[in-house]
């Protein structure tokens, strides 16, 4: 078979060192990661994050732009690189984005993101791409929570987490206290909050720099956690569910912060 112009078949030394970014210990060790499919490949090459990237024929002949020079590998040695049901014939070796926390929340932050314990890696990607929508300055994630480059974080994020600055590994407590330092509101998102998120956008409170922390996917922020909060808030439900997901409301808090800064800097 004719080799498509400006690639070259993948060495079995780097197809073994991409699959060992499988695990987290070897992400952690050598500070590279694999990130899957057109979107995320695309952001990573915009932010100049790629080390190498693999590809199937049909992802050579549909993607061009993504591929010049890449490493060819057939269906077999791909799905060896991704734990997708579906693979999408393409995956790229990324060097880590995650950054301190002084630099995630350097300058005047007015919106930020805080995940507190969050161990679903769809949940952590998901909420890191509505935060990248609703216009957030940096996402922070607290020890204990899943590995931002875990590969379904990632694929989740849809390139996402290429776009703003994501700290890890923090204390929630010094986050908090950094974000108040900033002069950011600190809003725990809590079914049974005293405060509702409906009333608070009425009263324009939401327009204030807000950091919104979100906890774990089956048991929510806990008692401690929540105290170490300005205000709980809770997502008003008019339906008969009994609660919302992470991931969905994070983006109805998210967003109501959004729309309600822009309303405020309408008005002028």
């Amino acid at each position: 078979m004719t080799e498509p112009t400006g690639t070259r078949p993948a060495s079995q030394n780097a197809l073994r060192s991409a699959r060992r970014l499988l695990q987290a210990k070897c992400r952690r060790e050598t500070g590279r990661f694999l990130a899957e499919g057109p979107q995320a490949v695309r952001e990573a090459l915009a932010a100049d994050r790629v080390v190498e990237v693999f590809a199937t024929d049909r992802a050579l002949a549909r993607y061009p732009a993504l591929t010049a020079g890449a490493a060819r590998v057939d269906e077999a040695q791909l799905a060896q690189l991704t734990d997708a049901v579906t693979p999408q014939g393409l995956v790229a070796v990324c060097t880590a984005v995650d950054v301190p926390l002084g630099t995630a929340l350097a300058g005047r932050p007015s919106l930020v993101v805080v995940c507190a314990d969050v161990r679903d890696p769809g949940n952590a990607g998901t909420v890191i791409r509505c935060a990248d929508a609703a216009g957030a300055d940096a996402v922070v994630l607290t020890a204990g929570s899943v590995d931002l480059h875990n590969p379904k974080t990632v694929r989740a994020s849809v390139g996402s987490l290429f776009h703003l600055p994501i700290a890890v590994g923090a204390d929630l407590a010094d986050v908090l206290d950094r974000c108040r330092a900033a002069g950011l509101v600190v809003r725990a998102a809590a079914g049974d909050g005293a405060d509702d998120l409906t009333a608070l956008d009425r009263s324009g409170a939401l327009a204030r720099p807000t950091c919104w922390v979100f906890g774990n996917e089956a048991h929510g922020l806990s008692a401690e956690q929540q105290a170490l909060a300005d205000q709980r808030v809770a997502v008003p439900i008019y339906g008969r569910a009994e609660s919302l997901n992470l991931a969905t409301a994070a983006a109805v808090c998210l967003y109501a912060s959004a729309f309600a800064r822009r309303r405020a800097d309408d008005r002028g």
